[in-house]
């Protein structure tokens, strides 16, 4: 039996894996045109819906835009850089003039210093490998900074077309649908400009006779804390509004879990305030570093929880990291989660985080 393809996007349709390319309801097998559910909605709603490829996937598309002329606008999500940063960008876009747009800034605080936000930023994306012209802080929901980052891009795009990557729960469809609204001048724009027989994966959005603004697909990062929670409790610690910080005095010896999914020993040092900055509905709970063991095996999927029932046997264990901070303001970061803010002034901590989930440290920018 032949293999059926859609119309749209050329994906061999199959109607097992939702979040897959060429995915479409049994029902809808008998339609004219076929199109997998992602072209259909894109079509007939105005709704880009992201698809999920692997590294490798993505990295056997490379051939069709690594030596084709543009630019490159790499979305990253602020409360989770480590994990949404995409270190194999260079192989996968060549020498690309690549702009770093970093999303949901309206969640963060108030006190925030976007200059060394970002400043850290540009530091995050040179450690991993990511050459960017520049940095813009944004919010894609709110439209905060978008019109400044569509002015870049018609700078550097230099009238050529223009590459979003980004990694899967990072926000893009959202994105894209407001960077096309500012771009096109028209808030139907996708629908308007749909044509059957684009690249796989691809979608393509013309900004002028001879140019498109390219939607890539989410590439999966198993280093975020996303792929470790179920969909309701990735509700929960992903922030909704702007994170209100929660702080707390410690003595050494004492801990904090962040729900079940993360925990801050305070080992060493003078009593200090913790400052956290998580969504405002996951759970910080308070204890005795000598009772902390004890109270995860009793109480995780409980009491700390998230992790939820569908979650518990997903989630990895928690691995420590331990620290040892001097006199300046640090934050220690848990990605995918958020970020607790110690003052300094020779402390020991240990973090301990979700096996592949990296802790790291940074100077802080609150």
């Amino acid at each position: 039996m032949e293999a059926m393809v859609c119309q749209g996007c050329g994906a061999t349709i199959q109607t097992s894996e939702p979040d897959k390319p060429g995915y479409t309801p049994e029902s809808a097998i008998e339609k004219e045109p076929l199109l997998c559910q992602r072209c259909f909605r894109l079509k007939h709603y105005n709704d880009i819906q992201d698809v999920s490829m692997t590294d490798d996937d993505f990295l056997s598309m490379v051939s069709q835009i690594r030596n084709k002329k543009g630019m490159v606008v790499h979305l990253v999500d602020i409360f989770d850089v480590d994990g949404t940063i995409i270190k194999s960008l260079p192989r996968i876009v060549g020498d690309k003039p690549v702009i770093l747009a970093a999303n949901k800034m309206d969640l963060l605080p108030k006190s925030t210093n976007r200059n060394k936000l970002t400043k850290w930023l540009r530091t995050a994306a040179k450690e991993a490998g990511v050459s960017v012209e520049a940095v813009y802080l944004i919010s894609s929901v709110k439209g905060h900074g978008m019109s400044q980052l569509t002015e870049a891009i018609e700078d550097y795009r230099k009238g050529e077309d223009v590459y979003i990557v980004g990694t899967t729960n990072v926000g893009k469809s959202t994105f894209i649908n407001k960077l096309i609204q500012r771009t096109t001048g028209t808030s139907n724009a996708i629908t308007t400009s749909y044509f059957p027989g684009t690249t796989l994966g691809f979608i393509e959005i013309p900004l002028d006779d001879n140019n498109a603004l390219i939607d890539t697909p989410g590439i999966v990062n198993r280093q975020q804390m996303a792929h470790y929670v179920s969909d309701s409790d990735l509700k929960v610690i992903t922030p909704k509004k702007e994170v209100k910080p929660r702080v707390y005095q410690l003595n050494n010896e004492q801990s904090l879990y962040f729900g079940g999914l993360a925990r801050l020993d305070f080992v060493k040092g003078e009593r200090q305030s913790f400052v956290c900055y998580f969504s405002n509905e996951l759970t910080i709970h308070r204890t005795k570093l000598d009772k902390a063991d004890k109270l995860f095996e009793e109480h995780r999927g409980g009491l700390l929880s998230p992790p939820g029932p569908e979650s518990m046997e997903k989630t990895p264990q928690l691995i420590a990291h331990a620290f040892r901070l001097e006199a300046e303001k640090t934050d220690i970061v848990f990605p995918g989660l958020g970020w607790v803010t110690v003052p300094g002034g020779d402390i020991t901590v240990t973090a301990h985080s979700p096996k592949g989930v990296q802790v790291s440290l940074r100077k802080s920018f609150t």
